[in-house]
């Protein structure tokens, strides 16, 4: 690969100093009492009092957090492995690859490498 420039390697004093943080507490949201809802499940609990609390429980995760694991949500581990094996296969492509089907006015979900987050 070649030599780094010395202009671009960091004294190790200013360099970040790597540790491991155990975050406790992430919010796990349990759907359910939606999932089993919209199922038309006679025996699930389909109160708009219960729905309004899922919803304030999300709302307080995001605030808070800003993001939550959903469990109980009724998605088959087999169907999830798939979409996991999916996006590990299509992200493996070459940028080329990917960039046929680039995001653009016309298809809104598409790929998008542009990112500002990712090109500061």
């Amino acid at each position: 690969m070649g030599e780094v420039d010395p202009a671009f390697i960091q004294e190790p004093e200013h360099r970040p100093k790597l540790s491991a943080i155990q975050a406790e507490g992430i919010p796990s949201i349990d759907l359910s009492p939606l999932y089993a809802h919209l199922s038309g499940d006679s025996d699930s609990v389909s109160d708009p009092i219960s729905l309004q609390g899922l919803v304030k429980e999300i709302g307080s995760a995001c605030k808070q957090w800003g993001f939550f694991q959903v469990i109980n949500h009724g998605v088959p581990l087999e169907k999830r492995l798939r979409v996991e094996d999916a996006a590990r296969k299509f992200f493996a492509q070459s940028l080329e690859e990917k960039r046929k089907i680039r995001r653009d006015e016309a298809n809104a979900l598409g790929y998008y490498d542009t990112e500002h987050t990712k090109n500061c």
